[in-house]
């Protein structure tokens, strides 16, 4: 992909027909290009992700077909500050025969076992980022085949395949940087590329048509969404009646031990010919006594 590099003053953003309120400069202006992110620096130590999450990969070549190989990705969140970033380096056995740097920015030194991290680890890492969040951007399909990792299909936000900007382009999937151009009045990838930069960019283009992504979302799955949600729901009140049942089962034990040890321990009084008590005598005493009579009356006997 490329980079989100400065604005052109001199061109006219283009307003999306189904875009929310907010006008192309507030999107850009509310997109934070902070300093506090380095290269290659791995999770941010600050940075929050929240809800929505924009990705993007450089690749280099590989084999007699130039086969992709994942060399760079970096991810940010919906205010575009900088949530990961690092160099990757090849599988074992994989050799690297393109480093397309012109394109990717990628050179030798960036994939040294020194600089760039494990596959493993880097897969890992962005796998734990990306559940449950909405994920953002452009032709994602080969972002996440070089990561070799799935996405929930609703889930997923890509500019390449959104009707209002595929318009542009007779229906066709239209280059990042010609939307950035033509809708955020930003020229970008004028040489080589940045992953982060080109990851803010994708998420300033979802921003301006998030109302209408939204939109599509509901048109293709709003059936499954509402079915998983009422057997969440089902599955909630469900394990709910469970644990009533439970303690209403705990409260009753409770209450029947509490009655037998007070009919156990329950006073009878004794009362003499008057019918004054004599003094008070539970069944067990009571009981005793009558053992005692009758031992007495054996031995007479």
């Amino acid at each position: 992909m490329g980079s989100a590099a400065s604005k052109s003053p001199a061109s006219t953003p283009r307003t999306p027909s189904n875009a929310e309120p907010a006008t192309v400069n507030e999107v850009v202006a509310s997109t934070r290009t902070s300093t506090d992110s380095l290269v290659n620096q791995g999770l941010h130590p600050t940075h929050k992700p929240g809800k929505f999450l924009a990705i993007d990969c450089e690749m280099v070549g590989t084999g007699p077909l130039d086969d992709n190989v994942l060399a760079r990705v970096s991810i940010v969140n919906f205010h575009g500050e900088q949530i990961y970033d690092s160099f990757v380096q090849p599988v074992p056995g994989v050799e690297v025969t393109d480093y397309r740097t012109f394109v990717s920015g990628i050179r030798p030194h960036h994939l040294k076992a020194d600089v760039a991290r494990p596959f493993s680890e880097v897969q890992k890492e962005v796998a734990a980022l990306l559940e449950g969040k909405i994920l953002i951007g452009h032709a994602l399909k080969n972002d996440l085949d070089v990561l070799l990792l799935s996405h929930p299909k609703r889930d997923i936000r890509d500019t390449a395949r959104h009707a209002t900007f595929r318009k542009m382009s007779m229906g066709r999937a239209p280059a990042l940087r010609k939307l950035a151009k033509e809708f955020l009045g930003m020229d970008i990838q004028g040489g080589e590329h940045s992953s982060v930069e080109d990851a803010r960019a994708t998420m300033m283009l979802f921003k301006l048509e998030k109302e209408a992504f939204e939109k599509e979302v509901k048109q293709k799955y709003g059936a499954a969404i509402r079915r998983e949600e009422k057997l969440k729901q089902q599955a909630e009140d469900k394990k709910a009646r469970k644990e009533e049942l439970k303690q209403a089962k705990e409260n009753a034990g409770s209450d029947s031990e509490d009655e037998d040890e007070e009919s156990d321990n329950e006073d009878e009084e004794q009362l003499d010919d008057e019918g004054n008590v004599i003094a008070p005598t539970t069944k067990k005493s009571k009981k005793s006594k009558k053992n005692k009579k009758r031992k007495k009356r054996t031995k007479r006997a």
